[in-house]
């Protein structure tokens, strides 16, 4: 009898593996803790206890934001202020790109070789994805980098399309890793300052908005002049 684990049974393994993390998450209904009140409300105990136990409750912050992430499960947001809250801006940020990419990666992996043929079914019902791989087709690795550093999708799309698109995991990884530092450290630094935020409102502000869209411009900018060249060609 041949022990070895076909391909078909990995799969299954893995989502059921994935199921029950998810099925746990809102049996015990931890949504209700990944809110901005209660880290305000907690905010000395959290100090308190990582001042203790920093390097375990590190690691152990990693792993699940590494979990909610690739589980595209609610809650990150309030937990990258977490990170900012109890480790700082530095290394808070440097906490929630490694973890980010780690479990966007996990997305892209998934989808891919594991899942490819019911993710892409979902995929082609939605029209917001539809378009985004059409657009991959033409330049992915700035379009990708645009939509990491400026959120017009959600973070579960932009992890999950790619994964049908000629990109390679490499440049899949490295500009996951680039594209969402800004955005990380400008969680990880409200995070710093908890006790000053009264409102999800006030995670982002004008001026932060507007300076991710110059950046995403920025990134897209050679898209725009080729696509503009090509135009121009057409139309002689």
């Amino acid at each position: 009898m041949n022990n070895k684990l076909t391909q078909q049974q990995t799969k299954l393994l893995v989502l059921l593996l994935f199921c029950s993390i998810i099925a746990v998450f809102f049996l015990l209904d931890a949504q209700q803790w990944l809110n901005l009140e209660t880290l305000k409300q907690n905010r000395n105990a959290l100090l308190n206890y990582a001042e203790q136990h920093y390097f375990f409750l590190y690691l152990a912050c990693g792993l699940l934001y590494i979990a909610m992430t690739a589980l595209s499960l609610p809650g990150a947001s309030i937990l990258s202020l977490a990170l900012g809250l109890l480790f700082g801006r530095w290394l808070g940020t440097l906490l929630i790109v490694i973890s980010a990419t780690i479990g966007a990666t996990l997305v892209f992996l998934l989808a891919r070789y594991l899942i490819a043929d019911w993710a892409r079914e979902k995929l082609q019902q939605n029209k917001q994805a539809v378009k985004m791989m059409d657009t991959f087709q033409v330049d992915a690795v700035n379009y990708l980098l645009f939509l990491r550093l400026v959120p017009l999708f959600p973070f579960w799309l932009v992890n999950l399309v790619p994964a049908f698109t000629p990109i390679s995991i490499q440049t899949y990884i490295i500009t996951t890793l680039i594209g969402i530092i800004p955005g990380s450290f400008v969680f990880a630094n409200l995070g710093q300052s908890l006790g000053q935020i009264d409102n999800a409102e006030q995670l982002f502000s004008i001026p932060v908005i507007v300076s991710f869209t110059l950046l995403g411009t920025l990134v897209l900018a050679p898209v725009l002049v080729k696509q503009y060249k090509a135009f121009q060609s057409s139309a002689k």
